[in-house]
């Protein structure tokens, strides 16, 4: 199985070092071979190239070095249903290619990329979360509960960035539904449904591997994907 990892790596961000370390344990745990290959946003100029692989994983740190072609990968992902798993700037960026792409808002942003974006989609969260682990609580019925349980989750962010609640209401009534929320009620993690697997997170769940645990959220992409 190859996953492509889409992103700008760098070995001090813990998240790029720990998603080797999470397929190579669910590759030892299938005895079947998932590899990651990282692919750089500045040079993912032409996104049809993500379907020489069978998933795509956009990763945290950003700003990417391209957030067009950041945007149009996760198209190409979403477009063609590929298993998709997007974490921490991932996620942001899916929030903003759904709103502009499906539900026709080209103005929604990013503040930390455009502060003066017409529409902040993604905007500071009111307390970061740098190197924090923060309650999760899966919303029933949702796929963060049907992999993870629906008891709450303690899980690993490196954060200062979140779905604006302000706009959070332009998702009411799409496929693209709320899967997690935090104890003040801000949304972690959302899901499109009638996809084989597209799930983004605001938490890191591959830092789990890097404390010898498999993630039921890694897991279920992998399962995704190999099915």
């Amino acid at each position: 199985m190859r996953i492509a990892l889409i992103g700008d790596y760098s070995a001090e961000v813990a998240a790029h070092r720990a998603i080797p370390v999470a397929l190579q344990m669910e590759s030892q745990a299938r005895g079947v071979e998932v590899t990651g290959e990282w692919l750089g946003t500045k040079g993912l100029e032409d996104p049809s190239v993500l379907g020489a692989y069978d998933a795509g994983w956009v990763v945290p740190a950003s700003p990417y070095a391209s957030f067009d072609n950041a945007l149009e990968a996760i198209r190409y992902l979403r477009v063609h249903d590929m298993p998709f798993l997007g974490t921490c700037g991932g996620y942001q960026h899916a929030v903003v290619e759904y709103a502009r792409n499906v539900l026709g808002h080209q103005k929604a942003g990013i503040t930390e990329i455009d502060p003066e974006c017409e529409m902040p989609m993604v905007s500071s969260l009111v307390c970061a979360l740098i190197d924090e682990d923060d309650p999760v609580l899966p919303e029933p019925g949702g796929l963060i509960a049907r992999l993870c349980g629906e008891d709450a989750l303690q899980e690993t962010y490196r954060c200062s960035f979140g779905l604006n609640p302000e706009h959070e209401g332009v998702f009411e009534g799409s496929d693209f539904k709320v899967a997690a929320r935090d104890p003040d009620g801000a949304v972690r993690a959302m899901a499109l449904a009638g996809k084989r697997f597209y799930l983004g997170t605001a938490f890191q769940p591959e830092r789990a591997a890097l404390k010898g645990r498999r993630h039921p959220v890694v897991t279920g992409f992998v399962d995704a994907v190999a099915g």
